[in-house]
Protein backbone atom coordinates (compact mmCIF):
# COMPACT_ATOMS: atom_id res chain seq x y z
CA UNK A 1 0.00 0.00 0.00
CA UNK A 2 2.93 2.28 0.19
CA UNK A 3 3.37 4.56 -2.80
CA UNK A 4 -0.28 4.62 -3.73
CA UNK A 5 -2.22 7.82 -3.37
CA UNK A 6 -5.29 8.01 -1.28
CA UNK A 7 -8.36 8.24 -3.46
CA UNK A 8 -11.26 10.26 -2.31
CA UNK A 9 -14.79 9.27 -3.06
CA UNK A 10 -17.48 11.83 -3.59
CA UNK A 11 -16.76 15.43 -4.48
CA UNK A 12 -13.78 16.41 -6.64
CA UNK A 13 -10.75 17.94 -5.01
CA UNK A 14 -9.47 21.48 -5.30
CA UNK A 15 -7.49 20.81 -8.49
CA UNK A 16 -10.49 19.19 -10.18
CA UNK A 17 -12.71 22.15 -9.35
CA UNK A 18 -10.06 24.62 -10.56
CA UNK A 19 -9.61 22.71 -13.84
CA UNK A 20 -13.37 22.54 -14.46
CA UNK A 21 -13.70 26.28 -13.74
CA UNK A 22 -10.82 27.10 -16.10
CA UNK A 23 -12.39 25.10 -18.92
CA UNK A 24 -15.77 26.75 -18.41
CA UNK A 25 -14.22 30.24 -18.28
CA UNK A 26 -12.13 29.60 -21.38
CA UNK A 27 -15.12 28.35 -23.33
CA UNK A 28 -17.25 31.31 -22.24
CA UNK A 29 -14.50 33.75 -23.28
CA UNK A 30 -14.11 32.12 -26.69
CA UNK A 31 -17.84 32.19 -27.34
CA UNK A 32 -18.14 35.78 -26.15
CA UNK A 33 -15.27 36.91 -28.41
CA UNK A 34 -16.78 35.17 -31.42
CA UNK A 35 -20.20 36.76 -30.82
CA UNK A 36 -18.63 40.22 -30.44
CA UNK A 37 -16.56 39.75 -33.63
CA UNK A 38 -19.63 38.64 -35.60
CA UNK A 39 -21.67 41.60 -34.36
CA UNK A 40 -18.85 44.00 -35.28
CA UNK A 41 -18.67 42.52 -38.79
CA UNK A 42 -22.40 42.98 -39.25
CA UNK A 43 -22.31 46.55 -37.94
CA UNK A 44 -19.31 47.55 -40.10
CA UNK A 45 -20.28 49.94 -42.86
CA UNK A 46 -20.06 48.63 -46.37
CA UNK A 47 -17.31 49.90 -48.64
CA UNK A 48 -18.39 52.95 -50.64
CA UNK A 49 -18.91 52.23 -54.32
CA UNK A 50 -16.04 53.11 -56.60
CA UNK A 51 -16.72 56.03 -58.91
CA UNK A 52 -17.01 54.82 -62.50
CA UNK A 53 -14.47 55.95 -65.07
CA UNK A 54 -15.67 58.92 -67.11
CA UNK A 55 -17.30 57.97 -70.38
CA UNK A 56 -15.50 58.69 -73.66
CA UNK A 57 -18.16 61.27 -74.55
CA UNK A 58 -17.14 63.30 -71.47
CA UNK A 59 -13.53 63.67 -72.68
CA UNK A 60 -12.44 66.79 -74.50
CA UNK A 61 -10.31 66.71 -77.64
CA UNK A 62 -7.39 67.99 -75.58
CA UNK A 63 -7.76 65.12 -73.08
CA UNK A 64 -7.94 62.56 -75.89
CA UNK A 65 -4.82 63.92 -77.58
CA UNK A 66 -3.01 63.95 -74.20
CA UNK A 67 -3.96 60.31 -73.65
CA UNK A 68 -2.73 59.40 -77.12
CA UNK A 69 0.63 61.14 -76.51
CA UNK A 70 0.90 59.45 -73.13
CA UNK A 71 0.18 56.05 -74.71
CA UNK A 72 2.85 56.58 -77.38
CA UNK A 73 5.43 57.51 -74.73
CA UNK A 74 4.50 54.38 -72.79
CA UNK A 75 4.74 52.19 -75.91
CA UNK A 76 8.19 53.63 -76.67
CA UNK A 77 9.36 52.75 -73.17
CA UNK A 78 9.86 56.36 -72.09
CA UNK A 79 7.23 55.99 -69.34
CA UNK A 80 7.00 53.10 -66.89
CA UNK A 81 3.67 51.40 -66.17
CA UNK A 82 3.34 53.39 -62.93
CA UNK A 83 4.09 56.73 -64.61
CA UNK A 84 1.61 55.91 -67.37
CA UNK A 85 -1.11 55.06 -64.83
CA UNK A 86 -0.48 58.27 -62.87
CA UNK A 87 -0.56 60.41 -66.02
CA UNK A 88 -3.72 58.73 -67.25
CA UNK A 89 -5.44 59.29 -63.89
CA UNK A 90 -4.48 62.97 -63.91
CA UNK A 91 -5.89 63.46 -67.40
CA UNK A 92 -9.12 61.59 -66.67
CA UNK A 93 -9.76 63.46 -63.42
CA UNK A 94 -9.60 66.94 -65.00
Amino acid sequence: MLGRGVRRAGRPGLIGVAARTAVAAGTATAVSNRVARRQAERAAPEQPPVAPEPAMADLTDEAISSLERLGKLHDQGVLSDEEFALGKDRILRR
